[in-house]
């Protein structure tokens, strides 16, 4: 899978087996996942101690070490203006590739702009593995929150606005609104922001954490370990 050129926060990057997590990134489910908006850049680790030390004795280096992994991380800052000629034409690919509609069965990302009593209306921002130029409108409806207890579930204490969800698409819906569904194990809401407005971090299918006050607020959490 390439690497995408622009990253959304809670974005799947690549896995822990191909890249080593950098700037802007965390770890969740063997997955490098964004942190923040941003370009994508890879990156060599700097030798280690061991490796100058080893040189400096005049010994050849064991052909047995496996090369360090690349340090995939998500920048800040805009790339440069003076870019090569190649890497325009491949980020202009990217972007125009990325510019797709959602259909049934594609994981998608999107943030939630507002929940009411029977559904949360999201804006789609990533489809796939590419960002949408333009957002489009979703419904996570209260019965396609969850797999199993429906008639106790309420929207308010799955999602709140802000909140990243990854889900899937199950019907393109009417002419304004894609339905959405996060009634599986690796669905539901990746990145939450309290009331207090400190990122969190999920304790359960149910609940995430305020790292600062403690406090504990409940939500539909998408494998949380």
């Amino acid at each position: 899978m390439a690497l995408p050129t622009l990253a959304l926060p809670g974005q799947p990057l690549g896995p822990t087996s191909k890249y080593t997590a950098g700037p802007g990134t965390h770890v969740q489910s063997a997955q490098i996942i964004a942190s923040i908006c941003g370009p994508v850049l890879t990156s060599r680790p700097h030798a280690s101690s061991s490796s100058s030390s080893t040189s400096a004795a005049g010994s050849k280096p064991s052909k047995t070490t496996p090369l360090p992994l690349k340090v995939l991380s998500v920048s800040r800052t805009p790339l440069p203006a003076s870019t090569t000629a190649a890497s325009t034409v491949s980020a202009t690919s990217a972007a125009e590739t990325s510019n797709v509609l959602p259909e049934v069965n594609n994981v998608v990302l999107a943030k939630v702009v507002r929940v009411m009593a029977r559904q949360a209306t999201v804006e789609i921002l990533v489809v796939g593995d590419g960002v949408v130029r333009e957002g489009f409108q979703g419904v996570v409806r209260v019965q396609d929150i969850r797999a199993t207890e429906k008639d106790k579930v309420k929207v308010g204490e799955s999602f709140r606005v802000g909140d990243v969800v990854r889900g899937i698409v199950i019907s393109l819906g009417d002419q304004s609104n894609y339905y959405l569904s996060t009634a599986r194990n690796d669905l539901g809401v990746i990145m939450a922001t309290s009331e207090a407005g400190n990122q969190m971090y999920p304790i359960s299918w149910k609940e995430f954490r305020d790292p600062k006050s403690g406090v504990v607020e409940a939500r539909k959490v998408a494998k949380p370990f």
